[in-house]
């Protein structure tokens, strides 16, 4: 186990993002080509084969999910390093999640140098706090990072929304069979109904985004009224009026544009 060093550290944090940053792409550009697969697979009628590369393509993306998050840990330890610097036998509380998730999920990817991260961490803060965190002790490991280890087969109704989605995506004339009415009315329907609508909100990528590559404008904040604007007004006096808004910062540190990614993974 290499012993801790600060320096060391912090170059193989900056190691990782680049890594993860590189498999990430990897791992997309494969997903673009097993998709590609999968649409000539539903032009050929060959849906149950389909079916079977489908869940394979939600499992890699999940899996892209956790490189991202991890990602973002490790931006969020170079953005935060005094805190982890700290001569204390746990991790402040501003970098705990992170340095618990990447202790947790290291071993569960294929990154060597997140490994060796990994290593480090466990060296500064002993034996007994990584056993805690392996064991995932007081739930300090984040949920997201153990929702997207968690091993599930995919409903139905997932598989399906990948493959009408790729059919969309490559112009393929193909749509899932409707289901039997008497399984909707059935006592577990209710129930499935649940699960489909979940499942949705649990879909890692929008994969109808991925294909066609759209991306969203953000908002402009709004602007506050001018000087000018308001002296051009006539009947209006500056001391009856009420106070302008204070103008929106256009400076955003580094942590809170982290946690406007972090919320972003939240709706995925």
């Amino acid at each position: 186990m290499p012993p801790w060093n600060s320096a060391k550290t912090k170059v193989q944090l900056r190691i990782c993002v680049q890594r993860l940053r590189l498999l990430q792409e990897k791992k997309e550009a494969q997903a673009k080509t097993s998709r590609r697969d999968i649409a000539t697979l539903l032009e050929h009628r060959k849906i149950e084969k389909a079916r079977v590369k489908v869940e394979s393509i939600i499992n890699e993306d999940i899996y892209i999910e956790l490189l991202e998050l991890l990602e973002l840990y490790c931006e969020l330890l170079i953005a935060r390093f005094g805190l982890l610097e700290q001569n204390t036998r746990e991790p402040d509380a501003g970098v705990n999640e992170g340095v618990c998730s990447i202790i947790y999920a290291a071993p569960r990817t294929e990154l060597k140098e997140l490994h060796v991260l990994r290593d480090m961490l466990m060296h500064k803060y002993g034996r007994d706090f990584s056993v805690g965190v392996m064991e995932n002790k007081d739930g300090c490991v984040s949920e997201r990072v153990m929702k997207k280890l968690t091993f599930l087969a995919p409903p139905d109704d997932l598989v399906d929304a990948y493959l009408r989605e790729i059919a969309k995506g490559y112009g393929v004339d193909w749509s899932p069979e409707p289901k039997a009415e008497g399984n909707d009315e059935s006592g577990g329907g209710g129930g499935s109904k649940e699960t489909a609508e979940d499942s949705s909100q649990e879909i890692p990528v929008a994969i109808g985004a991925k294909i066609a590559a759209e991306e969203k404008v953000p908002n402009l904040p709004a602007i506050p009224p001018t000087e000018e604007s308001d002296k051009s007004k006539p009947g209006t006096k500056a001391s009856d009026s009420t106070p302008a808004p204070a103008k929106p910062k256009v400076y955003e540190d580094e942590f809170a544009l982290l946690a406007k990614r972090f919320e972003a993974l939240k709706k995925r």
